[in-house]
């Protein structure tokens, strides 16, 4: 547009990205090496991240940060646990809850990437199947999402819930409709938001266990039996739905 017999626009079903002008180098890959490409891209992003902080932290600690972030991408492990974890060990507050919150960036990127893939992924594919099968009734048994949407996608993402995280939120962005660019923008506020706030809580509760035991014990217990009731509580007020 704008240079005759050069330019176009081009829309990606899958990111929902709108590309004008000069064809891009992906666009003149050979399908093979495209697929590869995509395929990669968030796990390369990820190495590359480790590579960074390796300029920073001692190699022990590089490697136990990627442990930690190994074990949140392995259920049933999620960021409410995977954070204290971490600043337990002595990560900072900012380090631990960037680096959680990353992963649910990377895997929304994975997902609008190589959507069609996911499903003949062993284990994951199948947990994606039942989701989208059950789509509607998950939408119905959650109004908030529908009635929000951009930020109660956000507050999906950001709260420690079942399958909140950067797969769910994409597949959750997928049922309403929303674009590739808006569902990724979402997952990140959502993800470094709700991180932040874990990390932040959980730094101060660790310090003040460190400084006065007993009053931290009884802060720690505080905090999750509230969280506990506020999940229960979310999943008796939840409209009962057939999702057979």
């Amino acid at each position: 547009m704008g240079v005759r017999g050069v330019g176009y626009a081009h829309l990606d079903v899958g990111t929902g990205i709108c590309t004008f002008g000069i064809p891009t180098a992906e666009s003149t890959m050979h399908p093979t090496l495209r697929a590869m490409t995509r395929f990669l891209l968030p796990f390369i992003i990820g190495i590359l991240y480790l590579a960074f902080c390796s300029l920073f932290l001692p190699q022990e600690r590089v490697l136990l940060l990627g442990g930690l972030m190994l074990a949140y991408v392995i259920p049933p492990a999620g960021k409410e646990s995977i954070i204290p974890l971490g600043i337990a060990l002595g990560f900072p507050w900012w380090l631990i809850g960037t680096s959680i919150a990353l992963l649910d960036v990377l895997a929304a990127i994975f997902m609008a990437l190589n959507f069609e893939l996911a499903f003949h992924i062993p284990l994951l594919g199948a947990w994606i199947r039942r989701f989208m099968d059950h789509g509607q009734a998950f939408l119905a048994r959650r109004p908030y999402l529908k009635r929000f949407y951009f930020s109660g996608l956000v507050l999906f993402v950001m709260f420690p819930l079942q399958g909140s995280g950067g797969i769910g939120g994409s597949l959750v962005g997928r049922l309403l409709g929303m674009t590739g660019r808006a569902v990724l923008l979402a997952i990140t506020i959502g993800a470094f938001g709700g991180c932040f706030l874990i990390a932040l809580g959980s730094e101060f509760i660790w310090e003040l266990i460190v400084a006065h035991p007993l009053h931290g014990i009884i802060v720690a217990g505080a905090v999750i039996g509230a969280l506990i009731a506020g999940y229960l509580v979310y999943r008796w007020k939840m409209p009962v739905v057939d999702e057979g």
